[in-house]
Parts: structure tokens; sequence; C-alpha cells
């Protein structure tokens, strides 16, 4: 009678067995189902984090504008610009759409009565880069501004001789870089513009004077 017995607890340990064997594969299914849960939960977070950055940055964006065009209607001033120029609180600005050197760029500024920008506030930065979005037809069709490291690398100077605030820049990721491959005398000169919009306004990028670009002359508006 003992003999059915041990066959029943061979049985019954054979069945222990198989259990675990089936186990372990569900238990590792149950942890990659959760891996993958986890890992598109962190995706839409992501997500979600960037669009409240560019959401915030909208809105600060809008503020600053809003600001200036409340001071600049404060002022009580009536400015003008002449035929081609637009105004931005005191300010002409011409988007000259023919593209040549940084030099020559410069030059035809001058003969309209100003020069190539120099960017003073990020409110300026921010009006500059909005209107670049709808003049280029391009991603590299960027305009030259008035900054350049020609007399002395690494040393950044505006038109006026006026040294770059470091306080108040808008480069690129990884940007100035000297680039040299293409120029053996590297990239003094900088131009700027994303025909998408920049992250942050970040969209200053050191180039090849020589190069041909589209420019951002400047000038005092006049008083009428």
């Amino acid at each position: 009678m003992r003999r059915p017995q041990s066959y029943t607890e061979g049985e019954a340990a054979a069945s222990q067995h198989e259990n675990r064997r089936w186990k372990l594969p569900s238990e590792r299914l149950v942890l990659l189902v959760l891996a993958a849960l986890l890992a598109a939960a962190l995706i839409v977070i992501y997500r979600l984090a960037f669009a409240n950055l560019m959401i915030n940055e909208t809105l600060q964006s809008l503020k600053e504008e809003n600001e200036a065009l409340r001071k600049h209607l404060s002022d009580g001033k009536h400015l003008k610009c002449a035929a081609g120029w637009e105004i931005h609180g005191e300010k002409c600005y011409y988007f000259n759409t023919t593209k040549s050197s940084w030099n020559v760029s410069r030059a035809g500024c001058k003969d309209k009565g100003g020069d190539l920008v120099k960017i003073d506030s990020r409110e300026e930065q921010i009006f500059l880069e909005r209107r670049l979005r709808d003049k280029m037809e391009e991603a590299e069709d960027k305009f030259w501004i008035g900054l350049t490291d020609s007399e002395e690398e690494g040393r950044w100077v505006w038109v006026d001789g006026s040294p770059l605030d470091t306080g108040l820049t808008f480069w690129s990721h990884k940007e100035p870089d000297d680039h040299t491959e293409t120029n053996p005398a590297g990239e003094d000169c900088v131009r700027m513009g994303e025909r998408g919009g920049a992250a942050d306004l970040k969209c200053w990028f050191d180039k090849s004077c020589n190069n041909p670009h589209k420019s951002i002359c400047e000038k005092s508006a006049e008083t009428r």
C-alpha cells in the first residue's frame, strides 16, 4: 500500500518543478512589460516637460514684447523710418536680401546711414529672431550682424567698438567653433537666424567673413 503513495509524492514533486519552470518566464514577461511601460511614461514626461518649456519661453517673449511696446507708447515720441526700413522701439532696421561678404554688407549699411545691427537686449533679439523666421527661405539663408573677432581671435566686438556682453549672448549649440576645414583663416564674423525658430533665441553662428549672406542694417529712428 505504500508504493502508490510514493508514486503520488513523485508526481507532486514533478508538478511543482514544472510550475516553477513556467513561473520564471512569466515573471520575466511581467518585468519586460513593466519596463516598457516605464520607458513609455518617461517619454511622455519628457515631451510634456519640453512642451511646457516652449510655452513658458513663448509667454516670456510675449511679455517682454508687450512691455517694450508699452514703454514705446508711453514715451510719447513720434518716430519714423525711411522707406524700406522697419521701426522697432527707437531703431530702424533694414533687412538686406542681397547676399555679400560681411565687409561689403557693412559698407552697404553705412551707405544707407546706418551700420550692421548691434543687439543690445534680449527684447531686440526676440524681435530679430522672429522677423528672420519670415524672411529666411532655407536653413542656410542667414543674416550677418555687426559682431566680429577678426582683430583678435576670441575677443568678440560690435561694429561700434564695444565688447560683447558675455551675459547677453545667443550662440547656437557649440558655437562659436572657428571652423577651419573649409577656410584656413577660420570664422570671424557672425550670422544669425533659424528658419524653424530657435530654442531660447540661440541662433548666432560664427562664419568666414568672406561668405555671402544677407544682412541686417540698423540706425536710430527719426523724430517727426
